[in-house]
Order: structure tokens, then C-alpha cells, then sequence
């Protein structure tokens, strides 16, 4: 494979929370060989490939930690554990990958996933059957009641095509994590809490006691996996970082108390607000959930900003994630918008935070040697922006300011999959959204008049 060379207007490497000018990078197969001043880089020959962003601010691919490929932009629960096969799952999730990926998202993480999806996806993409960005992923959540995947009433339980599993002990939960290791997945996912969704879960308690996390967290990483946690009650918090856990989602209650074990037990935390902020924005007054879960985001996204304020201000390492999969949050279309929620609601500069999309984000990938970094020995996984967006964070939000993705070298085909459609069986059948009691549609009848 011939040599390319890219020149940069601007050029993020990723390292620092700044940009150079006038840099170059040299691409040798799929790694990359020089990045630095271009009156510096190496002599190239006459067979080298020159491509021209000297207009442009060419960073690393991004990575987002906090995707759901299985889940087919539910909009219910339902749809998410019950609706389309498995296997359909795993076709449509490869290709809601591609569009993250044509999102300048050259990783993803997708932490919960039903059956086996996010892994066979991940293995066609690295068998090169399929282009996607690099894939790093868990099995099914495991939690046990109170927890996020106890949702659905007792006499039903939790279907084997659920995206969690319930554990009836320690015993059991470590039975799980080897079967997930076995399985081949690259980390492990625990439901400490539920959520504002969950009825069985508002007091946000932990699911779990104390030696029951640290038992599962102590066998995850025996087993060489790292561990990742819903979390978003202060005492899941907690638990999870007395126990070692290496990433939590949410904290968005965390108090005092779990802050400060966070700290000791230097836990990282990736909030992903952008669930919360996209539900309070987009979610109309004919909508089921609406103003209950809208309410209750607006509590939740308050405390959030408050409590993750002060994780920053502790020096408490934060990473990005945007929780594409669910209706209000679409593959491709908002993953950006979560760098622009740390910036506003939690206190990061535009800087910081491309830092914490590309080389903080890279450590918890199984690629974290080679990629959210531009330098030598590195994968070659760019992203040339039209705009500057540490003068603006929203830029990479208008796939219109998207010049070019590079996967290992490779440009990506951005072009949009507008034959794209959905089946009616991937969703849960709504024939009605309220009953239609005399009353009801007495009172239809006198607005009309």
C-alpha cells in the first residue's frame, strides 16, 4: 500500500487540549508514521498519495463509550427485550454502526446487548465482511432486582432476549461473568440501580449489597475485564467505587460520600446527559412519557450538573458517551451533542473535551494502544472538520462540516443510506395512546364545539 500524506490546517492531536497549524501527518499502510510541521515531515516519494485538508481541523477518529447497537432507536422498553429476532438485531445493529461511523465515530463501545449482537457484530467487522468502526463491547447487563433490567412484572420476569440477566446470588453473577468471558466479550456491565423509567427502582437503592459488587468487580478483573456500571443513585455509586469498578455511567445523585470514594478508588465517570437533555427538548405533549419522565429528567439533569461540577472540580477523570439507541437518540445523529452537554452543564472547555472524546475515551477501548491519539504507531483514524471546534463544540454535530473519515488509512464512504426503513415487527403494537371513556370523548366533542 502506498504512503499518503495529509496536510492539516489544523491539527488536534489529541494529547493536548490545543490545535497547531500548518502540521502534516504521513500514513504508512493503516498506521501512522509522522505527524508534526509540515516543512519538517519526511521526503516523500513519487508514488506517495497527497490529500489536501490545509483548509481544514483534522483530529482523531471520535470515540463514543456509549452505544447501544441492539436496540434499534426503541421507544419503548418492549422494543428494546421483546420485538425483532435476535438475529435481526445483529444485521440491523452492523448498520446503525456505519452511520456512527460516517458521524466521524471510528469507536465505539456498546456496553449491553441482547443475546450476543454487539459481539457478532464485532467480530464480522474485524473478519472485514462488513465496514464499521472498531467495536468494543459487553454481553448482556447483569444486575438482580431493583436493578435496571428487572423491569417487567414478576409473573412475566426477565426474557431470555432481554439485554440484562438477573442473578440470584454471588455464585450465580460469577457463573455469569465466566460465561460472558468465555463468550469473548472485552468488559463486563453491571445494573447497580434502575432509573426514572423503572417503577420497582425510584428509590434508586442499590441492587446489589456491598460484598456482592466487590465478589463480582474482584472475579471481572481476576479475568482480565474491566468493569463498567449503571449507576445513577448515590449508593450504586458508592458500592461501585468501594468495589474498583472502572467506569461508572450517570452518578447523577452521587452525594459527598460516593464522590469521595470515586476519588480514592480512581473510578472514572462518563455521564451521558444526552438521553436526559434530548427528552426534556423533543418529547411532545402527545407522547405517552409525557410530562412524567420529562419531569423527572429535568430533577435528574439538575442534580447532575451539580454533583458532576463538583467530581470535576475533585480532578475526577471524565470520559464521553452519548447513549445512541433509543427514538430520541438516533445512531449518527446526536452522538456529538454529548461533548456539548459537558461543556454546558458541567464546566469543561471545548478542548477538554475533544480530549476526553479521543484519548480519554481510548482507554476504555480494547484498541487503547492505537487509537484517539494521532502519533506515530498509531492507527490512522481521522476525522477532517470543516470548522474549528474548539472555537465552537457543536461543529462535529452538522455532518455538513464533515470533510472526511479515515479508518486505518482508508477514506469512508459518507454517503447517507436513504433506502433505510423499518418493519413493523420491531416494535411493540400501540393501538391506543389513553382509553376512551364517555367522559373522555364527551370532552372531545365540547372542544371541537
Amino acid at each position: 500500500m502506498p504512503q499518503t500524506l495529509i496536510t492539516c490546517g489544523k491539527l488536534f492531536t489529541g494529547v493536548e487540549t490545543t490545535a497547531a497549524v500548518n502540521q502534516a501527518i504521513l500514513i504508512d499502510g493503516e498506521d501512522i508514521k509522522y505527524v508534526g510541521p509540515k516543512d519538517r515531515a519526511p521526503p516523500i516519494d513519487a508514488g506517495t498519495k497527497v490529500i489536501d485538508h490545509s483548509g481544514d481541523f483534522v483530529m482523531p477518529g471520535m470515540i463514543d463509550i456509549h452505544v447501544h447497537l441492539s436496540y434499534g432507536e426503541a421507544r419503548t422498553e418492549e422494543d428494546i427485550d421483546l420485538f425483532a429476532s435476535v438475529e435481526f438485531r445483529a444485521l440491523r445493529g452492523m448498520e446503525a454502526a456505519q452511520r456512527v461511523l460516517k458521524a466521524g465515530y471510528t469507536s465505539v463501545c456498546d456496553p449491553t446487548t441482547s443475546g450476543r449482537v454487539s459481539l457478532a457484530i464485532r467480530d464480522a467487522i474485524d473478519a472485514k465482511l462488513f465496514p464499521g468502526p472498531r467495536l468494543t463491547c459487553s454481553g448482556q447487563n447483569i444486575s438482580t432486582r431493583q436493578g435496571l433490567i428487572d423491569w417487567y412484572p414478576t409473573w412475566i420476569g426477565v426474557p431470555d432476549t432481554s439485554i440484562g440477566r438477573v442473578v440470584k446470588s454471588i455464585d450465580e453473577g460469577i457463573d455469569m461473568i465466566r460465561l460472558q468471558v468465555k463468550d469473548g466479550v472485552d468488559f463486563i456491565k453491571l445494573a447497580m440501580d434502575g432509573d426514572s423509567m423503572n417503577p420497582a427502582s425510584i428509590r434508586l437503592s442499590c441492587a446489589f449489597r456491598q460484598e456482592e459488587v466487590s465478589a463480582l468487580v474482584a472475579e471481572a478483573h481476576r479475568l482480565g475485564r474491566k468493569v463498567v456500571v449503571h449507576a445513577r443513585g448515590s449508593e450504586g455509586v458508592l458500592y461501585a467505587a468501594r468495589a474498583g469498578v472502572d467506569l461508572i455511567f450517570h452518578a447523577s445523585w452521587m452525594d459527598g460520600q460516593a464522590l469521595e470514594a470515586v476519588v480514592k478508588n480512581g473510578c472514572r465517570i462518563c455521564p451521558t446527559l444526552n438521553l436526559m437533555v434530548n427528552t426534556i427538548e423533543f418529547t411532545r405533549s402527545t407522547d405517552p412519557c409525557y410530562p412524567s419522565l420529562v419531569d423527572a429528567h429535568k430533577r435528574e439533569l439538575e442534580a447532575a450538573a451539580k454533583n458532576l461540577t463538583k467530581a470535576r472540580e475533585a480532578g475526577v477523570e471524565f470520559l464521553v458517551g452519548s447513549e445512541a439507541g433509543f427514538a430520541v437518540t438516533p445512531y449518527g445523529e446526536w452522538n456529538a451533542r454529548e461533548m456539548d452537554n459537558h461543556v454546558k452543564y458541567l464546566g469543561f472547555s471545548a478542548g477538554e473535551v475533544l480530549r476526553q472524546t479521543t484519548f480519554n475515551n481510548a482507554w476504555f477501548t480494547r484498541d487503547a494502544d492505537c487509537v484517539g491519539v494521532l502519533a506515530p504507531g498509531r492507527r490512522a483514524d481521522i476525522l477532517a472538520l470543516k470548522k474549528d471546534p474548539i472555537l465552537d463544540i457543536t461543529v462535529p454535530q452538522d455532518k455538513a462540516n464533515i470533510a472526511a473519515v479515515y479508518l486505518a488509512g482508508e477514506p469512508v464512504d459518507l454517503t447517507p443510506n436513504l433506502k433505510r426503513t423499518r418493519l413493523p415487527g420491531e416494535f411493540s403494537y400501540a393501538m391506543w395512546n389513553e382509553v376512551y371513556t364517555r367522559a373522555r370523548v364527551e370532552n372531545f366533542h365540547n372542544a371541537a364545539e
